[in-house]
């Protein structure tokens, strides 16, 4: 990591891998300079080495805990040798599927925590730099599911809780040029729908109107244009990215 302090980067959360991969991918395309951050730190490395390999010291890969304010506070002590946070894509999940009943509190909290907790978290650890700097912008990951999904009492409830959280940060922080909007992902063709049944499946298809799933890289295009100079006039905003699908 080499001394950027003036250069603008974008921190990326559940960077190793589905949407988070890919909007890496997509602000790295755009010229920005990105920050990789996952539990999963060989996945990040790696992707930074394929991006580095295409512009040198544009990528920078960490280990992170989305859970853990002082992993916050450690991830953008390194940001600051590397650049200025200007961007911010809370985007790291977990799922823990269990009917309410069969659900137990260890997995309630666990998807809770990753999600809402660390999309707040993240909020709460960049505004400072963003205020210093004289704003940036910050996309959370919502979801279809945030109107309720058999099985998802703690997704679905996270996801809608994140609605609330990006409409109150919006609201807080417009006076310093943050602008905070949130992404609602419908079905996406990532490794995190990897084990639902084809019965599901084929519940999603008929109730989508594109009759597809979605793609990483098409929720990534969402998330560059709201993080961009495109949007400058968009803020507590909600865009769903979901091929059209219905919901009861």
């Amino acid at each position: 990591m080499t001394s950027s302090q003036n250069n603008p980067v974008y921190i990326v959360t559940g960077a190793g891998s589905g949407i988070g991969r890919a909007t890496a991918q997509r602000l790295h395309t755009d010229g920005r300079r990105v920050v990789l951050a996952d539990t999963d730190h060989a996945s990040v490395k790696t992707l930074a080495a394929e991006l580095n390999d295409m512009r040198d010291g544009s990528a920078y890969p960490v280990e992170h805990d989305v859970t853990l304010a002082d992993s916050w506070a450690a991830l953008c002590e390194q940001v600051s040798s590397f650049g200025t946070i200007h961007g911010l894509v809370n985007n790291a999940g977990i799922t823990r599927d269990k009917s309410m009943l069969s659900m137990t509190e260890a997995q309630f909290d666990a998807v809770v925590d990753v999600h809402l907790r660390g999309a707040w978290l993240g909020c709460k650890s960049v505004i400072p730099t963003m205020r210093a700097g004289g704003g940036g912008a910050i996309v959370n990951i919502s979801s279809s599911n945030r109107h309720g999904a058999f099985g998802q009492t703690n997704y679905s409830a996270a996801k809608a809780g994140i609605v609330g959280l990006t409409k109150a940060v919006a609201a807080e922080q417009a006076k310093y040029g943050i602008r905070c909007n949130a992404v609602a992902p419908g079905a996406i063709n990532t490794p995190m729908i990897g084990d639902v049944p084809d019965r599901v499946r084929q519940q999603w298809m008929e109730s989508i109107a594109l009759g597809r799933l979605g793609e990483p890289a098409e929720i990534a295009s969402a998330i560059a244009f709201l993080l961009s100079d495109a949007a400058s006039y968009i803020t507590a905003a909600l865009l769903d990215v979901n091929g059209g699908e219905q919901h009861l």
